[in-house]
């Protein structure tokens, strides 16, 4: 049976060859291990560590390797990512058991030519206090400092400036916290808290049945087996009342999948009125269907359906979500992995969000309400898609929205940052078809 050390190298292996999201292959390799519960939480935490931490650990290996990184054996890279990261922020692994082990899994690898090159990088980073000097260039050292990429760092700076860039990538190295909305439909507070068991629920003051919970594991709990909650993140949560649908409204939630938006829209409504839930695909319509059925959402009906192309048969909408596809930037702490794809990789992002929101606008009854939105903090795929979206459609109007939360809102458009909510980073607009 492999140790944890020796799964999370194995994981990294792949994780960063075939570019696979990080909970998928943790899972996989979590699930078809015999390890106990402890070791499988020693590999987890190794493994999204060094994911988190990639560009600082490389950064750290390239000071004291005679060797460019780039050149090393991928297998003995990722060795001395784990053990760098056990070394530098493992304060509960004695630093010989860190250098030990490595040197070991080196050897078992069948690197064992490499081994001693392995002892001498991690004693040497030890002996020399664990410390490593920062980059002159201000770019270049936000990047080492937060594990991002220099054109992440530069983009957000360009856009949003040096505050509130520190901001998103400083807690994108933190946990995120586990935010949950109650389901209003089914329960109140005191049924919901009882359910939760020993499971700790902190009610978020601003935002209504949003909570957060601490220890235990929350899907395994009465009160999820009942439906009385499902998990969605602050930001999610607002983009939805940013809509404020209500029980006698008909809504389109045009890329609904997995359907967190629309179940909450669904309690806002009452479980009332009536949400079409669309997605490219069958098999994630069925997590929408499977959802809602647990949370006892009656209003919803969701289908395959194409965001790009209009579908005569639907009937009109009052209020239309349109949460588009998108580089992902603002939840880079819960896929720290989108941080190492290149920038041309998103660049036909937003034609594409283009294309939706327009055809979006097919299904919109005068009178009726668009909330545009993303989980990214790119101006190029949020600001410029809605301010284009104005300028070509004469007949919308931007619309202020939840002025009652205070900054960032009061406008028809909000680029939301951990430092509002404690949440991921989000976008939302809201406009109206005035005719």
């Amino acid at each position: 049976m492999k140790n944890p050390r020796h799964l999370a190298v194995e994981l990294l292996n792949k994780t960063f060859k075939n570019n696979s999201y990080s909970n998928i292959q943790i899972s996989s390799g979590l699930d078809s291990s015999e390890m106990a519960d402890r070791d499988k939480k020693l590999c987890s935490v190794i493994y999204y560590g060094v994911i988190e931490r990639k560009i600082t650990l490389d950064y750290i290996i390239g000071q004291l390797s005679s060797r460019p990184v780039g050149r090393l054996d991928d297998t003995i890279l990722n060795i001395l990512r784990c053990g760098i990261y056990q070394l530098l922020y493992m304060d509960g692994i004695p630093d010989n058991a860190a250098v030990n082990e490595s040197v070991a899994l080196a050897k078992k690898f069948g690197k064992t030519s490499a081994s001693g090159m392995v002892n001498a990088i991690l004693r040497n980073f030890i002996r020399g206090g664990k410390k490593f000097p920062l980059p002159k260039d201000s770019s270049e050292s936000a990047s080492v400092r937060y594990s991002a990429p220099k054109w992440l760092v530069e983009g957000l700076c360009a856009d949003y400036g040096r505050e509130l860039m520190c901001n998103l990538l400083s807690d994108s190295l933190e946990k995120p916290p586990s935010a949950v909305r109650m389901n209003s439909v089914r329960c109140g507070e005191a049924e919901f808290l009882s359910a939760l068991g020993n499971i700790t629920a902190e009610k978020n003051e601003r935002i209504p049945d949003c909570y957060y919970l601490y220890g235990g594991n929350p899907i395994s709990s009465e009160a999820f087996s009942k439906g009385f909650f499902h998990v969605q993140d602050t930001a999610s949560q607002l983009c939805c009342m940013a809509l404020n649908p209500d029980e006698n409204d008909c809504v389109l939630d045009i890329c609904a999948a997995p359907g967190g938006k629309t179940f909450t829209m669904a309690e806002l409504m009452e479980n009332r009125g009536q949400i079409y839930a669309f997605d490219l695909h069958e098999k994630r319509v069925r997590l929408i269907r499977s959802g809602a059925e647990r949370l006892g959402l009656t209003c919803i009906k969701a289908c395959v359906g194409d965001a790009s192309r209009f579908n005569p048969e639907l009937p009109r909408f009052s209020k239309i979500l349109c949460d588009v596809p998108c580089s992902g930037i603002g939840a880079i702490r819960r896929k720290p992995e989108i941080k190492y794809k290149n920038l041309g990789d998103f660049a036909n992002l937003p034609e594409i969000q283009y294309k939706i929101a327009e055809n979006a606008l097919n299904y919109l009854e005068v009178g009726g309400e668009l909330v545009y939105s993303t989980c990214t903090l790119r101006r190029a795929e949020n600001d410029s898609v809605i301010e284009r979206l104005l300028a070509n459609h004469s007949e919308l109007e931007p619309v202020p929205f939840l002025e009652e939360l205070g900054e960032p809102f009061g406008s028809y458009k909000a680029s939301v940052f951990p430092k509002y909510f404690g949440s991921d980073g989000f976008f939302i607009s809201k406009v109206k078809k005035a005719r």
